[in-house]
């Protein structure tokens, strides 16, 4: 006689409502995180003519100030924003064509593979890939010695890991390979 776990026993354990629901955790925070940051790629702070406030009186033709106001589009997209693309050209260990490459794709990347998470289409290519755009990131920041942000996206990494270790709990997933 055995002690090991029957097959029965095997699946439901994959059913675990704590692990799904620490799995959905994860899968919310990482996909959000991408989400959101490749979206700020698209932004940009921009200055703004707006008509001033008089204080409840009627306005006065002609009378504006300007504003900062932020807004998004296409025509603001900045992957490695400029002052860090700048930095990191002058790397040697850092070639300029594939700089640029992975500036133009990185924030369509992150999108992508943002809404791939949150709506569980191919959690575990999602995750992977997820994982491979934080390790990237560390190398530019480890190349320019930044060492807050290296543990920073460290982190990232670690609950990208955390997340492909329980994606077996994911319950809620669109399309899953």
């Amino acid at each position: 006689m055995t002690d090991s776990p029957s097959s029965s026993e095997t699946s439901s354990n994959n059913l675990d409502p704590a692990s799904s629901f620490a799995y959905l955790i994860l899968r919310v925070w990482l996909g959000l995180r991408a989400f959101i940051t490749g979206i700020e790629k698209f932004s940009a702070t921009v200055t703004k003519e707006v008509p001033m406030d008089t204080g409840g009186g009627p306005a006065i033709p002609g009378l504006v100030t300007e504003m900062k106001v932020k807004e998004y589009g296409f025509s603001h997209y900045s992957g490695v924003p400029e002052p860090l693309y700048n930095e990191l050209a002058k790397e040697p260990l850092m070639p300029g064509f594939a700089l640029t490459i992975y500036s133009g794709l990185l924030g369509y990347a992150l999108v992508a593979v943002g809404i791939m998470i949150l709506a569980g289409i191919y959690s575990r290519i999602a995750l992977f890939v997820s994982g491979l755009i934080w390790a990237s990131l560390s190398v530019g920041l480890i190349l320019l010695k930044q060492d807050a942000g290296i543990a920073w996206l460290g982190m990232h990494v670690a609950l990208t890991v955390a997340a492909l270790l329980l994606v077996k709990h994911n319950r809620f997933a669109v399309v899953e390979k």
